[in-house]
């Protein structure tokens, strides 16, 4: 099957070539980036030479994307952007998946308070469904030809919440999570502010306390708990390429043990989703590479709260892995074709 990626030169973008590099079932023939067209992509991904040597950037022009045979196309693209050429490729009977925040959210008043502008194309915002593809309750997503793939730090916090909300094992109010990022999340950019000298040793907080993503975090877990859900979201940026931690505080409305339970009937059957003993701390170090959350609770009898733990690597799992496993399961290949 043949694919195409739509921005292949920032962090996303390259982690997607490199999983498709290496897909079974898929092949990579598009590569678009409007400042390298012309630039072989070996040049720019090394890791690709001997590999994909004929592959060339080529501009993103959405009239001749519409032409190729591609089948599937990721748009690794800004936010604010993917719009531009998610409509008219799937308008054309292309499949899109797509990796930005165009399409997360269902509310187009809620897209309007947290980026600051009216979405382009409201009418298309409950047309692609939001996915976690371990939280999907029927394959009807399947049939879509938009698929919004979520967020990093959604991920990272709805994969272990949603569950236990939908079992009402949670207290909805009052909810604390803190989660600390690789600083890759920021993308592929110039800045001072990201540089080695700046990041290196250091620990910080920073856009609290209405990250953009709180957005999407907030509406999903109102859908699951079936009410408004109010959440306190601390990002911060940590000493480190890659990864997600995530320590999230709620207070218990049951035992660890239905929590534990309500868990395994969610990811029993699923491959990547690893549910680890209670006090067996999530650690990004065994998640980065890879496509998998790994999570855990503990219940604190002082507080009656249980404090919740989850790693995942942002650029597969929270990104460009994810929507592979997408793909995988919309075009009935292996689950984990491409992916470990």
């Amino acid at each position: 099957m043949k694919t195409g990626i739509i921005g292949a030169s920032g962090y996303s973008g390259e982690t997607l070539v490199r999983l498709l590099a290496k897909h079974p079932q898929a092949q990579l023939s598009v590569v678009t980036s409007r400042k390298l067209a012309g630039t072989p992509l070996s040049t720019v991904i090394p890791y690709l030479r001997g590999v994909m040597d004929e592959l060339t950037f080529t501009d993103s022009k959405v009239e001749e994307l519409i032409e190729s045979d591609v089948d599937v196309f990721f748009l690794a693209l800004p936010h604010g952007v993917s719009t531009e050429f998610a409509v008219p490729l799937v308008n054309a009977g292309k499949t899109v998946i797509d990796l930005s925040a165009d399409f997360r959210l269902y509310s187009a008043a809620l897209y309007k308070e947290y980026y600051g502008h009216e979405h382009p194309c409201p009418e298309w915002l409950t047309k692609a469904p939001y996915l976690i593809p371990e939280l999907m309750q029927n394959a009807e997503w399947m049939q879509r030809k938009l698929i919004a793939c979520a967020g990093c730090y959604p991920t990272s916090i709805l994969t272990p919440l949603v569950p236990l909300l939908r079992a009402g094992l949670l207290d909805a109010r009052g909810i604390v999570i803190s989660s600390c990022s690789g600083v890759s999340g920021g993308g592929k950019k110039a800045d001072e502010y990201y540089g080695y000298s700046e990041r290196t040793q250091s620990m910080v907080a920073y856009a609290a306390p209405k990250h953009r993503h709180l957005s999407e975090i907030e509406e999903q877990l109102s859908f699951a708990h079936g009410g408004n859900v109010t959440v306190q979201f601390l990002p911060h940026l940590a000493p480190m390429r890659a990864g997600i931690e995530s320590t999230i505080v709620a207070k218990a409305n049951g035992t660890l043990d239905q929590l534990y339970a309500a868990w395994n009937a969610q990811y029993g059957d699923k491959p990547f989703v690893s549910v680890l003993p209670s006090k067996t701390f999530p650690d990004t170090k065994y998640v980065v590479g890879s496509n998998r959350v790994d999570i855990s609770a503990v219940y604190d009898e002082r507080t009656g709260n249980f404090v919740i733990n989850s790693a995942i690597d942002n650029l597969i799992k929270g990104a460009s892995g994810q929507a592979i496993q997408i793909m995988n399961l919309m075009h009935g290949f292996d689950e984990k074709a491409g992916l470990i």
